[in-house]
């Protein structure tokens, strides 16, 4: 993918260095007794002590930066630039798509980039999760070191397959600011286990569809696809479909446990957002008998 050189997103939130804030909680807290013992040998009212601490760490807390930068390797500064090109890449296309084709502002999400765990609108997400959208906040939360897991664990390599992924997230955020999330969640409600998978799996399809949409308008754009490119994002959707995912981690398949689509689902529809980059096309998802997505 050709993203050197091309403009960076300011909507990225580096939380990489926050850590340490349970052993900052845990610090304070040892503070606290010792406080109370200190006071005690000198004669002095404890809970004075107490509050004067306690709001001393109030104010640190406060005046702490909420964005520190983390240099990491020279590796880790590479991706970061790069993570910061794709989603630049993701606004030009949706606030073009949005203005032209839907008729509103695209509300630009940020992408919240995490190490080991995350707070956020949903709740705590550890590694683990993946990337994610949180439609609590309207934010996409990545952790970098799933990249690693890409390649290594699913043998999804190349830098395309990786855009692949933030694009697809994204395109989770493009639902919800389309109302599309929020009436899926509402039929999920209303319907058994086996029905409100099935339509997860349209909602993610879906957005595969929409991540092809946006490299089909991209690619118009900017020109950023290099030979090979697209047959990373294919193998990348191949790799994370809940077929190949079950049978890696029960080996067994069971079709009505599925919220992703299978391999084929999901490399078909992406391929098909890439090939037509007609948005309404998205709709048929939520139109075809679900034995024929």
């Amino acid at each position: 993918m050709r993203w050197r050189g091309r403009r960076e997103s300011e909507n990225i939130e580096d939380r990489r260095a926050m850590g340490a804030g349970p052993a900052v909680a845990g610090g304070g807290g040892l503070m606290i007794l010792v406080v109370i013992v200190l006071g005690l040998m000198m004669g002095k009212d404890p809970q004075q002590l107490i509050q004067q601490v306690q709001q001393q760490q109030a104010q640190q807390q406060a005046g702490a930066p909420q964005n520190v930068p983390v240099e990491g390797s020279e590796a880790e500064r590479e991706l970061k630039q790069f993570v910061s090109v794709v989603l630049a890449d993701t606004e030009d296309v949706w606030n073009k798509l949005f203005t032209e084709q839907i008729g509103k502002r695209y509300p630009e999400p940020k992408l919240v980039l995490f190490r080991d765990q995350v707070s956020s609108a949903c709740g705590m997400a550890s590694s683990a999760t993946g990337p994610f959208y949180c439609p609590g906040d309207d934010q996409v939360y990545l952790d970098m070191s799933f990249f690693e897991q890409l390649q290594n664990q699913f043998g999804a390599k190349g830098d395309f397959a990786m855009a692949y992924v933030i694009a697809h997230e994204v395109a989770h955020h493009v639902q919800n600011t389309l109302g599309i999330s929020d009436q899926v969640h509402r039929s999920q409600q209303s319907a058994d286990k086996v029905a409100a998978n099935r339509l997860s799996v349209r909602l993610e399809l879906q957005a595969d569809f929409l991540a092809g949409v946006w490299a089909h308008h991209g690619q118009k754009m900017k020109s950023f696809l290099d030979a090979g490119d697209v047959e990373e994002a294919m193998k990348c959707a191949e790799a994370i479909g809940d077929d190949r995912l079950q049978q890696q981690m029960q080996g067994r398949v069971v079709p009505d446990a599925f919220t992703h689509g299978t391999s084929k689902q999901r490399a078909y529809w992406f391929r098909k957002g890439l090939e037509t980059g007609q948005i309404e096309v998205a709709n048929e998802l939520f139109e075809l008998p679900y034995n024929q997505i």
